[in-house]
């Protein structure tokens, strides 16, 4: 049976067995008073373990009245459409820049098999399925959704993407994060302790934007946070210290890295794993060093890969400001010449 863990408030965590590995994304259920959201999805395949949770919690589909993904990466959003066509009644909600991707997936799918492959794309996520567009509703920072007798109020949070949302709940004083308070996997708790590391895979990864949102969601004194990668985490105000110090030491790392192409690659990914072998010693995890470095490995490449993206703005946009620099000197100069 697919695990579900029942928190306080109505609140479930439930293990979507995406990649096939135990513990490594979650979709969240909150459920009030008969009526269900559900925050985040997984994959394809992840689909029937959500149908099955329910049916564990006899939950009916037409109980189901918010399918809300945090955002459009497929681990998190892949499995929305085929979901929706299992709940009759829900509707999807999701940033407005991300709603033409649901209802018309094309251009998602041609990105993913442009990045993974053919044949890798349908391992991992399998053919997205389209969601009828009168079922979709684009969210508004601020939004709130009724749900039984409880209000989710959604809210933006750019730098993990720039269409991420999260969602709080008054009732449990709880942000579902999805991705904009990084990733905590249980295997390095220790003494229940969490750890936490910044996500900044591609393609929109934002320092300082991700740092925005941190802040804005601690400013509502959080008892907890939901990640899609990993379950609840609490300790909000030493979580969030690591985060923002986590997100300035891999800026430092990615401005310090030389060359281009597979050499930066290798030398950004390089000063990760260190900084990994770092917070080892910090947080006195109980695995080893190569332990710890197997587990977190497919984050820091994805991680690398998305600070390297970041690099190429920038370096775009400083270009782009030279550029109209010289126009605008070249302008003055013209206008003094003809004087």
């Amino acid at each position: 049976m697919q695990s579900v863990v029942r928190q306080s408030n109505g609140i479930y965590i439930v293990d979507s067995g995406y990649g096939g590995q135990p513990r490594v994304a979650a979709v969240h259920f909150v459920v009030d008073h008969g009526r269900v959201a559900i925050i985040d999805t997984g994959s394809n395949a992840s689909v029937p373990h959500i149908l099955s949770a329910l049916a564990c919690l006899d939950i009916v589909p037409e109980a189901v009245e918010w399918v809300i993904p945090t955002h459009l990466h497929l681990d998190h959003a892949g499995g929305v459409g085929s979901l929706m066509c299992a709940l009759p009644c829900a509707r999807a909600i999701i940033h407005p820049s991300a709603v033409d991707h649901l209802a018309h997936p094309a251009r998602l799918w041609e990105k993913t098999i442009k990045a993974f492959g053919l044949e890798q794309s349908f391992r991992m996520y399998g053919r997205l399925t389209p969601v009828d567009e009168d079922r979709i509703i684009a969210s508004r920072d601020g939004m709130e959704l009724p749900l039984g007798d409880r209000v989710l109020k959604l809210y933006d949070a750019p730098g993990h993407a720039r269409h991420h949302i999260v969602i709080w709940d008054e009732c449990a004083r709880a942000f579902f994060a999805g991705d904009a308070f990084g990733i905590s996997y249980r295997e390095f708790d220790v003494s229940k302790r969490s750890f936490v590391f910044p996500s900044s895979s591609p393609p929109q990864f934002d320092p300082i934007l991700m740092i925005e949102s941190i802040a804005r969601m601690v400013a509502h004194d959080p008892e907890a946070m939901y990640l899609a990668h990993y379950g609840k985490v609490t300790g909000i105000e030493r979580l969030s210290n690591d985060l923002f110090r986590l997100i300035h030491a891999q800026i430092a790392i990615a401005q310090a890295a030389r060359g281009s192409g597979l050499a930066r690659h290798v030398e950004i990914l390089s000063g990760l794993e260190e900084l990994v072998r770092e917070e080892n010693a910090r947080q006195q995890w109980a695995l080893n060093e190569e332990i710890s470095l197997n587990l977190l490995r497919p984050d820091l490449c994805l991680n690398a890969q998305g600070l390297e993206i970041w690099l190429d703005r920038l370096h775009d946009q400083r270009l782009l400001r030279e550029a109209a620099m010289r126009e605008e000197m070249e302008m003055d100069l013209a206008e003094v010449a003809a004087a």
